[in-house]
């Protein structure tokens, strides 16, 4: 049990921002084609946040073209390269499901506001 552990600890990633149910994310993800490596970035709101530790996964979700697009990415995953927080996102739930039924202005979600620090 303690071996899976400390396995678990060394894959875990530091580098990444701490994300939240609502924000409206970047998240720039490794794509290899062929012998070259690009980076795709795939823009959307996280839905969904699941699991603990190494297991731990979110759902980003985004319209392209009229279409629903969710994407499910584990947070330590190596074909991540980074993530940026575009926004932060004021909701009241653990889950936002609700959004796939939605469509428009009632699909959005409120900015939350920052409070500067000095």
């Amino acid at each position: 049990m303690d071996i899976i552990k400390a396995i678990e600890q060394e894959q875990i990633r530091t580098d990444l921002p701490k994300l939240s149910i609502g924000d409206f994310i970047k998240v720039h993800l490794k794509i290899k084609e062929g012998n070259r490596e690009r980076l795709q970035v795939f823009e959307g709101t996280v839905i969904a946040i699941k699991g603990t530790g190494i297991k731990e996964t979110f759902t980003v979700r985004r319209v392209s073209y009229g279409v629903g697009v969710e994407r499910i990415l584990p947070v330590h995953s190596p074909k991540i390269d980074h993530i940026d927080i575009v926004r932060k996102g004021k909701v009241r739930r653990a889950k936002l499901y609700f959004l796939r039924e939605r469509v428009g202005k009632s699909a959005k979600i409120k900015e939350k506001l920052q409070i500067k620090e000095e």
